[in-house]
């Protein structure tokens, strides 16, 4: 038996910490008493588990699991679960944290949450990948149900995996139960929209951030970090709207023309090579030049903390959209804002797949679903919703966008803890 240990993390800082320091930065200028914000930074439960998996040679290896509920003030906690080798407990916690400020931004009633194992799953079979699942499932099986803890897909994880843990749970109880997660696929409750809900919630975004700067979308030159379910997504959508696409990247390395990019190629390239180097007409680049290229809008849809004090001063862009969690550290955010760049933060770029998520836990418990067209319409109407509150506080409070929003979702959030008080 083996044990799997975390590599070294591509983290530069402690996520958690920084969570913390935006929340207490956002709580100061509201005027947050100290014992609120006490308990607005604190995780209500956090579990580590060792999750022993029989590999396909026979042997066996522990992997390392987490689940995180930061708050539930608001209704059940709910976040996605991640697989990757630079997983921690502290990079969980202030995924969780987030995620509580995204859905009470969003208006919808979840608190927030957050899991992952530290693996690989690019090294693992299908059928290990299952195995680790399932008992992973089976550890964490007394803190997730419907109206307790959502799991959803996340970096690392897809439809399939939500399908293995749905079906866990179920069997342990003994009857389907639909609500236990989102992301799964259609024919087991799915919902229709939910794989491009992310990607989908950043180009309403994107697009509602040009008008306010009387910008265009047609002809904006873009450039996508990460080309997994958001930013694959939101390169196809921009594309669609008639942006010009300069830059692509996966976890391999980039490319780009400053003509523009065919992204149904790059899909296709990426279908049959498994990575984007090498598409005709394209050049090669990192990821680290790629953030730094001249384009109207950057959108960093990988991993955190990808945007640092070391590289935003030779940031370009005029747009920062944040496909992914806590792609930008606080020091950077002051450099970008120093240089009239406008961040449009986390909690509210990407949460459009949280928004349906909601809307697919709400049909797996009605068991009546909707056609793509009304998810779409409802996704367009809470995301813009939320844009329009964000932008009027911005500019009400000459705050940045992430202080704004950041600002709204911390004052429902702590306004549902105070009415609910403490128990006991």
């Amino acid at each position: 038996m083996t044990t799997v240990e975390a590599p070294a993390s591509h983290l530069r800082e402690n996520p958690y910490e920084l969570a913390k320091e935006q929340l207490v930065k956002v709580a100061a200028s509201m005027g947050l008493e100290d014992s609120l914000v006490d308990v607005l930074c604190a995780c209500k439960k956090a579990v580590a588990v060792a999750i022993p998996t029989r590999m396909d040679d026979g042997s066996v290896e522990v992997f390392e699991g987490f689940r995180v509920t930061h708050n539930i003030a608001r209704g059940p906690s709910k976040g996605g679960i991640r697989y990757h080798p630079d997983v921690t407990l502290d990079e969980v916690r202030a995924l969780s944290m987030w995620m509580t400020w995204k859905c009470a931004l969003m208006g919808i009633p979840f608190g927030g949450a957050k899991g992952g194992v530290v693996c690989d799953p690019k090294r693992l079979s299908l059928r290990e990948l299952e195995r680790m699942t399932r008992r992973y499932t089976t550890e964490i099986i007394n803190e997730i149900g419907p109206e307790r803890d959502i799991p959803a897909p996340d970096v690392g994880t897809n439809a399939s995996v939500m399908a293995w843990i749905f079906d866990t749970y179920s069997m342990n109880k003994g009857h389907s139960v639909l609500g236990v997660v989102t992301g799964k696929p259609l024919a087991l409750g799915g919902s229709l929209g939910r794989e491009e809900a992310t990607a989908r919630g950043a180009l309403y975004c994107v697009r509602a951030a040009l008008r306010k700067q009387q910008l265009e979308l047609a002809g904006a030159r873009v450039a996508v970090q990460g080309f997994g379910n958001v930013g694959s997504y939101l390169a196809r959508f921009l594309g669609e709207d008639g942006a010009t696409v300069v830059a692509l990247s996966d976890s391999s390395g980039g490319i780009y023309n400053p003509k523009g990019i065919d992204v149904a190629a790059a899909f296709a390239r990426k279908r049959e090579t498994g990575a984007l180097v090498g598409l005709r007409g394209a050049e090669a680049v990192s990821n680290e030049e790629l953030l730094m290229l001249d384009c109207d809008v950057l959108a960093p849809c990988a991993l955190e903390q990808v945007l640092h004090a070391g590289n935003a001063g030779g940031v370009k862009a005029k747009i920062v959209c944040e496909g992914a969690n806590g792609p930008t550290t606080p020091a950077a955010d002051e450099i970008l804002e120093d240089a009239g760049i406008l961040v449009l933060p986390d909690i509210l770029a990407n949460a459009g797949g949280v928004v349906v998520s909601y809307f697919e836990w709400v049909q797996g418990l009605q068991e009546y679903f909707w056609k793509e067209s009304e998810v779409n319409a409802k996704l367009n109407d809470i995301v813009t919703r939320a844009f329009n509150e964000t932008w009027d506080a911005h500019e009400r409070r000459e705050t940045s966008m992430r202080l704004a929003a950041y600002g709204l979702a911390v004052e429902r959030v702590a306004e549902a803890t105070t009415i609910r008080g403490l128990y006991p």
